[in-house]
C-alpha cells in the first residue's frame, strides 16, 4: 500500500467510525465502544507508518482537483512534511487514549454513543487539518472542529454552565474565523492558489501584495482557535464539558490547530515585521496573564485551562521569533503532559463520584486513594514546570533559545524587539508556572479539606492510559537530539544561559510557593467536618461547603496563591475582568441594537403593514356597500356619473375656447 493511500486512510477511518457509531448507537449499543476505539487506534498506527516512511525528509505531496472553480482552483491534496507526520501521530495517540479512557469515565452515561462519535469526528477533522495541502480543504476540518467543540463542551446540556460555555466557545471562535476566512481569500487572491506549496512559493518570490493585512487577518482566527489574547476567554469556561473532552481539546485538537496552521504558513507571517511583532506581544500578554490567572484559580480544571493558554503562548512566542521547530516541539511535548494532567484530574473527579470536587480547597486524602493519578500527575506537573529531565524542560528551553537568538540578532527572521518581548515574558512565565504547578499539587494531594466518600478503585481503562501518557511526559524531551531532521534541520538543544535562567526562576517560584504554603498551613486550623448529606437538587459544591463548614474558595486563608498575588488575586481569579469588558463593549451594544431592531420591526414596519391591510380592507368595504344588487340603483349611479362627465366636458370646452 502506498504512503499516499495510508495517509488518506488516517483521517478517513475515524470519520467512518463516527458515522457508523451515530447510525448504530441506538440499535446496536454493543458496537459503540469498539467503533469508538478501533478506528482511532488504526488511524494512529497508520499515522505512525506514514511518519516512518516520511522519515523527516522530503515532503510527500499528492493532489487531485476537487472541482473546477473558474478562478482559483480548489484541490484535494496532501502535504506531509516532518511536522505534519509527527503531529498526526500525536493526534492519533492522544485521541486513542481519550477514547479508551472515556469507556471507563463515561461508562454509565446514556449519551456516550453520540459523545464517542463526536470525538471520532473531532479527531478526523484535526487529522484533515494536519495532512491537508489545500487551504480550503483545511478550512473544512477547521470548521468541523468548531461545531464538534460546541456539542462536546455542551455534553451536559442540562446544566446552564455547559449550555453557556458551549455557546461562548462557538461564538468567540467564530469571531476570529470571520477575518480568518477573509484572510484566506486575500491570500489566495495574491498567490493565485489555495495550495500551501503554491502560497509558500509566492511568498518566496515576493508575490504577496498585502502581507501585513493578510497576516493580521489570519492571526485573528489563530487567536480564536488557539485561545490567545484577546480571544482566549472561551477556554476556561469550556471546562464545563466532560474531562476527557478537555484533554482532547487542550492537547491534540482545536487549540493546537491554530499553532499548527501558523507553523505551516510561517513565511506568510514572517513577510511582515509588524505581524511578527503583534504575534510576539499577543504571546507575551497571553503567557504572563494566563499564568497569573492560573495562580488564583481554585477549580483544578480551570487551573489547567489557564495553563494551556500560557503554554500555547510559548508556542506562539516561538513562532513570533521565526522558529517553527521550537513551536511544534513544544506542541508535541505539551500534548503529552497536558493530556495526562486532564485525565488525571478526571480520575480525581471520578474518585469523588461528583463534579463538585474540582475545587482544590475541598480535597484531601487523595494521594493514597488514587495512587495512579497521584504519581502520573506528579510526573506531568514536573514536565509542566519544566524540571529537567522531563519533557517540558527541553521544549520550553527550545522556545527560550529561539527568543534569545532573535533578541541578540543571531536570527533575522523576526525583529529583535520581538525576541526580547518573548524572552522576558517566557522567563517570567517559567517562574509563575512552577508556582501554580506546585500549588496545584500541594492543594490537591496535600490539602486539608474534607475527605470525599470512597467510590472504589478506578477502572483499568482509565489508569492504564495515565501510565501510557506518563512515558512521553518523562522521556520525550530526551529524544531531542534525534529529531533535528524533523524540525527544519536545526538543533533544539538547550543552551547554558537560558537553562540556568529558566530553571533557576522555576526553582525560585517553587521554593517561595512551598514556603508560603507551609506558613499558611501552620497558621490555619483544619476545617472540622460534619456528616455530609447528599443534596441532589443543590448546585454542585455549595451544599457540601456549607455542610462541612468550609470557607468559600475566594476566602480560603490557606491558599498560597492569595498571599503571592496580593491585590492582584481578585482580578486574576476573575480573568482580569475581560468577560466584563466584552459584555460592556460588545454584548450590551449588540443587545441594545437588537432591541432597537425589534422596536422598529414591531412599532414601525408592522404599523405600515397593518395600515396597508386596513386600507385595503376599508376599500373593499366601500366596494361591497356599492354592490347592492338593485338595478335601479345602478341606473341612477350611471345617470349621475354621465351628468358629471358632461358637466366636466362642457367646462373644459369653455375653458379652451376662452383661452
Amino acid at each position: 500500500m502506498t504512503t499516499t493511500t495510508l495517509a488518506v486512510l488516517v483521517p478517513l477511518l475515524p470519520f467512518l467510525g463516527s458515522a457508523t457509531g451515530l447510525l448504530l448507537g441506538r440499535t446496536a449499543p454493543g458496537f459503540v465502544r469498539p467503533l469508538a476505539v478501533l478506528p482511532t487506534l488504526a488511524a494512529a498506527v497508520l499515522a505512525a507508518l506514514v511518519a516512518a516512511r516520511q522519515g523527516g525528509g522530503r515532503a510527500i505531496d499528492a493532489t487531485t482537483q476537487l472541482t473546477p472553480t473558474g478562478s482559483v482552483p480548489i484541490d484535494l491534496s496532501l502535504h506531509i512534511d516532518g511536522f505534519a507526520a509527527l503531529v498526526a501521530v500525536l493526534v492519533g495517540t492522544v485521541a486513542t487514549c481519550v477514547q479508551i479512557y472515556s469507556t471507563g469515565y463515561l461508562r454509565d452515561d446514556p449519551r456516550y454513543p453520540s459523545y464517542a462519535a463526536l470525538v471520532s469526528l473531532f479527531t478526523s477533522a484535526m487529522l484533515l487539518v494536519v495532512y491537508s495541502g489545500d487551504l480550503m480543504v483545511l478550512l473544512v476540518g477547521w470548521e468541523i472542529m468548531g461545531i464538534c467543540s460546541y456539542f462536546l463542551v455542551g455534553h451536559y446540556w442540562e446544566t446552564p454552565e455547559a449550555r453557556s460555555a458551549s455557546l461562548k466557545a462557538f461564538l468567540v471562535t467564530k469571531l476570529g474565523d470571520v477575518p480568518f476566512l477573509i484572510g484566506l481569500f486575500a491570500l489566495a487572491a495574491d498567490a493565485g492558489t489555495f495550495r500551501i506549496t503554491g502560497v509558500l512559493g509566492a511568498v518566496a518570490s515576493g508575490g504577496l501584495d498585502h502581507p501585513t493585512l493578510i497576516a493580521l487577518l489570519l492571526l485573528a482566527g489563530v487567536a480564536g482557535k488557539s485561545a490567545q489574547f484577546p480571544l482566549h476567554t472561551w477556554l476556561p469556561d469550556a471546562m464545563a464539558g466532560p474531562t476527557p473532552v478537555s484533554a482532547l481539546i487542550h492537547a491534540a485538537t482545536m487549540v493546537a490547530a491554530g499553532i499548527y496552521f501558523t507553523a505551516r504558513l510561517l513565511p506568510v507571517f514572517a513577510a511582515s515585521a509588524a505581524a511578527m511583532t503583534v504575534l510576539a506581544v499577543m504571546a507575551a500578554i497571553t503567557m504572563v496573564g494566563s499564568a497569573l490567572a492560573a495562580l488564583a484559580q481554585d477549580d483544578i480544571k480551570r487551573v489547567l485551562a489557564y495553563s494551556t493558554i500560557g503554554q500555547l503562548g510559548y508556542m506562539a512566542g516561538a513562532l513570533a521569533v521565526g522558529d517553527r521547530g521550537a513551536a511544534v516541539f513544544h506542541l508535541l511535548s505539551h500534548a503529552a503532559f497536558k493530556a495526562l494532567l486532564f485525565l488525571a484530574a478526571g480520575a480525581v473527579i471520578h474518585a469523588a463520584g461528583t463534579n463538585s470536587l474540582t475545587a482544590m480547597s475541598r480535597m484531601s486524602g487523595l494521594a493514597k486513594r488514587i495512587p495512579d493519578a497521584y504519581w502520573t500527575m506528579t510526573v506531568a506537573l514536573l514536565a509542566l514546570a519544566a524540571v529537567p529531565p522531563f519533557a517540558g524542560f527541553f521544549s520550553k528551553e527550545a522556545v527560550l533559545v529561539a527568543a534569545e537568538h532573535t533578541a541578540l540578532g543571531e536570527r533575522d527572521v523576526a525583529p529583535a524587539g520581538a525576541g526580547w518581548i518573548v524572552l522576558v515574558a517566557g522567563l517570567l512565565t517559567a517562574l509563575l508556572t512552577a508556582a501554580y504547578a506546585l500549588r496545584l499539587w500541594l492543594r490537591t494531594f496535600r490539602g486539608r479539606g474534607p475527605e470525599a466518600p470512597d467510590h472504589g478503585r478506578q477502572p483499568i481503562a482509565m489508569t492504564s492510559v495515565l501510565w501510557v501518557l506518563a512515558i512521553p511526559s518523562l522521556g520525550f524531551g530526551l529524544t531531542v537530539t534525534y529529531l533535528d531532521d524533523w524540525f527544519d534541520g536545526h538543533p533544539l538543544t538547550p543552551t547554558l544561559t537560558t537553562a540556568v535562567l529558566g530553571t533557576g526562576l522555576a526553582a525560585a517560584g517553587a521554593v517561595v510557593t512551598y514556603a508560603v504554603w507551609r506558613t499558611l498551613a501552620a497558621r490555619t486550623p483544619a476545617p472540622v467536618a460534619t456528616p455530609h448529606v447528599a443534596h441532589p437538587d443543590a448546585e454542585a459544591g455549595l451544599v457540601e461547603a456549607e455542610a462541612l463548614h468550609l470557607p468559600h474558595p475566594a476566602e480560603d486563608p490557606a491558599d498560597p496563591g492569595r498571599a503571592l498575588l496580593g491585590p492582584l488575586h481578585g482580578p486574576a481569579a476573575d480573568g482580569f475582568h475581560l468577560d466584563a469588558v466584552y459584555r460592556t463593549a460588545f454584548v450590551r451594544p449588540v443587545l441594545a441594537a437588537a432591541s432597537l431592531v425589534r422596536f422598529l420591526d414591531r412599532e414601525v414596519v408592522d404599523t405600515y403593514v397593518r395600515a396597508a391591510g386596513n386600507g385595503a380592507k376599508g376599500l373593499g368595504w366601500l366596494v361591497r356597500r356599492a354592490q347592492t344588487g338593485n338595478v335601479q340603483t345602478y341606473l341612477s349611479a350611471l345617470l349621475a356619473g354621465s351628468v358629471v362627465l358632461a358637466i366636466v366636458a362642457v367646462a373644459l370646452a369653455n375653458a379652451v375656447a376662452g383661452a
